[in-house]
């Protein structure tokens, strides 16, 4: 990764009674894709806006490349936005919705053209500058918006849920190019989304927020194999979490039960989550197995069969291509591995 670019420094940031971000920090490089990704209301969006100059900190520095930046305006950084509401203007047409930037910066006539056309074809509407923005289907509005926004060559490239309004199969499109945009571009981009999946797709690194703090900084891999407590279990894909008990190093009790594990650095007896991901459990015979339970649903989903099992009156849920009739009774196995433990959430 490169050199760090963006730091933000203790900052705070209320409306009215309402502390929206509380003693925040994070820093992001050179050349990143980060995403910030947490439910409505955790504060994402108003800590892009503060990067865009679009809100001021309370207290605390954004400092971009070694300099502080609080007091600049918007169109004073070298970073540009994307908003969700993609904002064009519906009286131009494609070419003159990507130059108008360019042409409040007076640039020649040439380069306008010659930058312009270069952008188009990296966003894959080459032939389409004379087309009227009302023609546009939302995923070709969208790519204006991005070209509009990377034509100016920003250091950064602030995207606000932008893919929220297209329907599924061209959102999972646009992530794929997005994310291939920015590897081409050399552009730092900071995302915001609510969207796990698109966050997991498109990241180097991916921030997790909830009600103005930051609850965990980590590649999507680290995220989703060692979440650090509940919620971020809960919020990054599906997860069976269960009360436990670390015995001691490498023990830990949970349903009834020793099982070996691959943590340690917890106090003795210390209560505990376990979280392990519904494809981290394999169905063994009864005879073998430490958790015995029976199927009580199954649906198919494509790829695999979601199969929830009951056990003791609690309910786990696996992932497999195996097929099991419900009322079955089966037995479950985890690898070491494939056990996570974390501590208790404000412990």
């Amino acid at each position: 990764m490169g050199k760090k670019l963006i730091e933000l420094k203790n900052i705070t940031k209320s409306f009215g009674e309402l502390t929206v971000l509380d003693n925040f920090n994070f820093y992001i490089n050179e050349n990143e894709f980060i995403t910030l990704l947490g439910p409505s209301g955790c504060g994402k969006t108003t800590c892009l806006r503060l990067l865009g100059g679009f809100e001021s900190p309370d207290q605390g520095e954004i400092i971009f490349d070694g300099k502080v930046i609080n007091d600049l305006e918007p169109n004073q950084r070298e970073i540009n936005t994307c908003f969700q509401k993609y904002a064009l203007f519906p009286h131009l047409n494609v070419f003159d919705n990507v130059a108008f930037g360019l042409k409040l910066k007076k640039l020649p006539k040439d380069e306008i053209q010659s930058r312009v056309t270069a952008t188009l074809k990296l966003v894959k509407l080459e032939g389409f500058e004379n087309r009227s923005i009302s023609t546009l289907s939302g995923g070709q509005q969208q790519r204006v918006a991005i070209a509009r926004a990377i034509v100016n060559r920003p250091k950064v490239l602030l995207l606000d849920e932008p893919l929220g309004a297209l329907d599924l199969k061209l959102r999972q499109e646009m992530q794929y190019e997005l994310k291939e945009m920015q590897r081409t571009l050399g552009i730092t981009f900071v995302y915001v989304t609510h969207d796990q999946e698109e966050a997991l797709t498109m990241s180097d690194t991916i921030v997790i927020m909830n009600e103005g703090e930051i609850l965990q900084i980590g590649t999507p891999e680290d995220i989703y194999n060692e979440p650090k407590n509940r919620f971020v279990a809960n919020f990054i894909g599906e997860s069976n979490i269960f009360e436990g008990i670390m015995v001691e190093d490498y023990t830990v009790l949970f349903c009834g039960r020793n099982f070996t594990c691959v943590d340690k650095g917890f106090k003795p007896k210390e209560a505990v989550d376990v979280v392990i991901r519904p494809e981290d459990f394999d169905f063994v015979p009864p005879s073998k197995a430490k958790i015995i339970g029976v199927v009580d649903s199954l649906t198919f989903k494509g790829v695999h069969y979601e199969i929830n099992v009951m056990v003791a009156g609690q309910e786990y849920t696996i992932h497999t291509t195996k097929y099991r009739d419900i009322g079955d009774k089966v037995g479950l196995a985890v690898e070491p591995q494939n056990i996570h433990v974390m501590r208790k959430q404000n412990q």
